[in-house]
């Protein structure tokens, strides 16, 4: 779900940017320095699942774990995609500097936005309910994610008309694929580490 380099317009790099800039600075100031590992790890299992890509006509899919990352950190899934993607750029040339705030934004805001609709329903949920809660939120994440990078193709020219339809299509089966992932995932911390789904939550009190 990266956007290569040389794609975008101007005008669409430059929203990018703006608003992942807006979003990493939310996620900054709600970070103590005590929850900074936790935001690393999150972030290095962002870093692997997305290096993992299955090519697909003319685009690839990968495992993005945006949907958990956003129930757990909330704001900070921006900072934590930067640093993942930064790093993804500088090391293995995926994605670019200059579509990082796009990419950035594609990945991360999905996330945030299944913070605002799963994570209290995941702070207070019994065991048997926690692995709907997390397929909907991987499945609705990537939902999101799959839109905003359609949109975005489409916004850079009619040619990057048929691509944007095929991301859709390619996007299908990582739908299910993560929503399954996720589920598991949530089921497994609320039984070994059900402090984790606070981890939000206490980092937007410490931030106020």
């Amino acid at each position: 779900m990266h956007v290569s380099e040389a794609i975008l317009s101007p005008p669409v790099l430059i929203a990018g940017a703006l608003v992942a800039a807006g979003g990493t600075a939310i996620g900054l100031r709600q970070m103590s320095d005590k929850d900074m590992v936790k935001v690393a790890v999150i972030s290095s299992a962002l870093f692997v699942a997305t290096l993992i890509k299955i090519p697909f006509v003319a685009t690839s899919v990968h495992l993005i774990l945006n949907g958990l990352g956003g129930i757990l950190l909330g704001w900070q899934l921006f900072p934590a995609f930067v640093i993942a993607l930064v790093l993804q750029s500088i090391i293995f040339g995926i994605g670019g500097l200059s579509t990082l705030g796009v990419n950035a934004v594609i990945l991360a805001l999905p996330g945030v936005c299944c913070y605002y609709l799963f994570n209290s329903f995941a702070r207070n949920a019994d065991l048997n309910k926690m692995f709907p809660i997390g397929f909907a939120a991987g499945s609705m994440a990537i939902l999101i994610g799959s839109l905003l990078l359609s949109g975005t193709l489409l916004s850079t020219g009619e040619e990057f008309t048929v691509l944007a339809g095929t991301v859709l299509v390619a996007h299908i089966p990582v739908l299910v694929v993560e929503g399954l992932v996720t589920g598991a995932a949530l089921s497994f911390l609320r039984k070994v580490r059900p402090e984790t789904l606070t981890l939000s939550l206490h980092l937007e009190e410490s931030s106020s």
